[in-house]
């Protein structure tokens, strides 16, 4: 049988709400419908991509790599098909957080005075990849170590590390913090995008508790409300200042790498070597 758009987005509904019924609703189908619609895209790929024998439906490997595929596929034709973007093709720059820290502002004007017919369009999304895997932007700006496959990166600069903390906290009062300093306090740690996790710390000296959170703006309250300290890089306090927090250089921590990110191969957005060139002339101007 063919394969239409519909089987995509069947799938991808049902891999992202993990329940046939949610995923169902959301569609406006009924379950057996979404159910049949499913057994047909397994059918023609010639693979389980759903594992039903759990009470939470999970993706199976096979699905899990569909996924991002599928993603990709669909968000192309549907950029394709938007009638808004008949004439130009907005170029979507994804980040998790903190973007091109204080090169961010710089980077949008000069691509706005130097590449007037394409849209930059900067999208902050909480993702690992800041949607890029998914198909829902043309390149990302990430830090730390990037792992999904199919993706080309760019080192860009190294950012060092500091510590955030309540003006309150004891630890306010010191200059500069270690790693040990950190230990005896609870850690924020972001387990969705952040570049942070208790393998910072000697095995023998890691935090006393860790408090999780999905994204920079819960993060950002943990720390506030004085449940922990966090960790990031220097380019948080001027992308994510607060009246209630003061940052720290963390002195043993290594410093984190920010990278530019795009999908190899076709289909890839023709403007990407330009916001290359862009980029680095900024940090290059900027850094002189």
């Amino acid at each position: 049988m063919t394969i239409e758009l519909r089987h995509l987005r069947a799938f991808l509904a049902i891999a992202e709400e993990g329940n046939v019924t949610r995923a169902a609703a959301r569609l406006h189908l009924s379950q057996p419908a979404l159910s049949r619609t499913l057994r047909q895209l397994e059918d023609h790929l010639g693979a389980r991509l759903v594992d039903r024998s759990t009470h939470h439906l999970e993706l199976t490997a096979r699905g899990r790599t569909f996924r991002d595929k599928a993603a990709v596929a669909l968000s192309a034709v549907e950029t394709a098909l938007d009638p808004r973007g008949s004439s130009t093709w907005p170029l979507k720059l994804g980040h998790t957080w903190a973007a091109l820290g204080d090169h961010t502002v710089a980077l949008l004007r000069r691509w706005d005075e130097t590449r007037p017919g394409v849209p930059l369009e900067l999208l902050r999304v909480d993702d690992r990849t800041a949607g890029l895997t998914r198909g829902e932007v043309d390149a990302a700006l990430l830090r730390g170590p990037i792992t999904a496959p199919g993706l080309r990166t760019e080192l860009l600069l190294s950012e060092e590390r500091v510590a955030v903390m309540p003006a309150d906290s004891a630890l306010a009062a010191l200059p500069r913090v270690t790693l040990a300093d950190l230990a005896a306090h609870p850690i924020a740690l972001n387990s969705v995008s952040g570049t942070t996790t208790p393998e910072l710390w000697p095995p023998s000296a890691r935090p006393v508790a860790t408090v999780e959170v999905g994204n920079t703006d819960e993060w950002l309250m943990a720390i506030a409300a004085g449940r922990a300290i966090g960790v990031s890089t220097s380019a948080t306090p001027s992308q994510h200042a607060h009246p209630s927090l003061v940052h720290r250089p963390l002195v043993d921590a290594p410093p984190v790498p920010l990278v530019l990110a795009w999908r190899d191969g076709p289909g890839q957005h023709p403007a990407i070597g330009d916001l290359l060139a862009v980029v680095r002339e900024i940090i290059a101007t900027d850094g002189a």
